[in-house]
Order: structure tokens, then sequence, then C-alpha cells
């Protein structure tokens, strides 16, 4: 499939750090990141495909199909070598990115993502995915806000649930679909082993879906990584506690920058 020319917002100077957002999500999700980097940094955020301002394309795509979208926007902004900070899917679009291209790769972080997953995991998102195809994507919807917040943050912001409400039911459903099904579907464990890039893993002390027993295994799988469990926190960890993501990743990134 064709790569696809994203919608994206650059600021910032210094080396290129790009975000790569999660299923029904936008490149907005990472401006308090953003917010935190951008003095040392070029930040460049971007919708992936079908969502928010970039282009709707035929379904289904892969993993692959997003990979490429992010290396035809590397080429475009002419940056000859990127960081990847990607969050859930995203943050198998990174790694991926960094196995099939590690000459344009400086390291990679992966926010709150799995591989490792048993074959209950899999049955879970399986369900997951059956009845939002069997019942819409809106009568999932709690369920996924259960899993992506705490209680503390839902009843303190519904703004900011209301918020991802929006974008979620604001994608179209055969996109939503098709980004679920690849989250679902993919398993890095085969060749996580090949990433030579330095590599940040963090996610929420409770993520049911990306636990940190998925980021063990990550961790344990890559040949060059740090571990950052974020105590008291589920999946959203950049939307709830940006200040919390923003510290070790600045650190990591000047590290390796």
């Amino acid at each position: 499939m064709t790569a696809v020319d994203l919608a994206h917002q650059v600021s910032g100077t210094g080396p290129a750090v790009y975000f790569a957002h999660g299923i029904g999500s936008r490149k907005s999700s990472f401006a308090p990141i953003v917010a935190g980097l951008d003095d040392v940094f070029t930040c460049v955020s971007y919708d992936q495909r079908g969502h928010g301002e970039s282009p709707i394309t035929d379904v289904p795509f892969d993993l692959d199909d997003l990979v490429d979208d992010l290396e035809q926007l590397r080429g475009r902004l002419g940056h000859e070598q990127i960081h990847v900070v990607g969050h859930s899917l995203g943050g198998q679009i990174g790694p991926r990115y960094a196995q099939r291209f590690p000459e344009q790769t400086a390291s990679v972080v992966l926010l709150s993502t799995a591989a490792g997953r048993t074959a209950e995991d899999r049955a879970r998102l399986a369900a997951v995915i059956a009845r939002m195809r069997d019942e819409g994507i809106d009568a999932v919807l709690p369920t996924l806000v259960d899993r992506w917040y705490t209680d503390d943050f839902r009843e303190a912001r519904p703004d900011a649930i209301g918020h991802r409400i929006e974008q979620v039911l604001g994608t179209p459903a055969e996109v939503f679909l098709t980004v679920f099904d690849i989250y679902a579907e993919t398993e890095m464990a085969p060749w996580l082993g090949e990433v030579q890039a330095p590599c940040l893993v963090m996610t929420g002390e409770h993520d049911p879906g990306c636990s940190p027993r998925h980021n063990r295994f990550i961790h344990d799988a890559l040949p060059d990584s740090t571990l950052v469990i974020l105590e008291g926190l589920r999946h959203s960890i950049t939307v709830e506690a940006p200040e919390r993501v923003v510290a070790p990743v600045r650190e990591f990134l000047l590290r390796h920058g």
C-alpha cells in the first residue's frame, strides 16, 4: 500500500523526535510531552492515517504501512536520523521502524505497549473487538475508558475523558477497527531482538492490557533498554500524568541525542 502524507506539527529546534500516537488518538495527545522537550529537540507530532487531519485510506492496512508512513514523513521533513516516541499502537510502530530502518533511528521510546501476550491476553482482546463489531464502538467505550484512566482521574477530569471519547467517535469506524486489529494481532517477540537502537520502555503499574509483565518481556527481549514502571497509573500515561512521563523521557533522549 502507498505511504500517506501525514498531517503533522513541528516545534522546537535540535535533534528530531517523532511522536506516534495510539488507536483513535491524535497528534495533540502529545502536546504536554512536546512542551517539556521542544526547548532542546525538534518535536514532530503527527496524525496516523485515517485519524485527525491525515487522509483516510482504504482498509485494511497493517503495521508496516504505518511504519512506511512514518518513514515518508521523515524523508519529507529531511531529518537524517530520528528518535521515535510511541504510545500504545505507536509503541509498536517505533520498534518496528527501528528494526526496518536502523540507520535512520537514534532511539525509541515505547510507552504503554505490549508484547509476549498469553493466549488469555489474546482471547480478551478478541472478545473486545468482536463486541465492537457486533454492538458498535460506543458500546465498548466505558470498558476502554476504565482501562485507560484511573478512577481518580476520571472523576477529576471529565473534560479530558469527554475529549478522548470525541476523538474515538470522530475516527471512522473502519479505521478504528483496523488499527485495533493491528494492535491486537501484532506480536513483537519474533523481532524485538533485532532492534539495535537504545530503547526506553515505560508503562503504568495498573495498565491491564500493557502491564508491567508485558513491558518486562519487552525490556528483556531488547538488546539495549531501560525499563520504567509508573506507580498508580493505567494506560493513558501521557494524558493523565505527562509530567511523570517527561522527566525520564527527556533524560533518556538527552543521553542518546
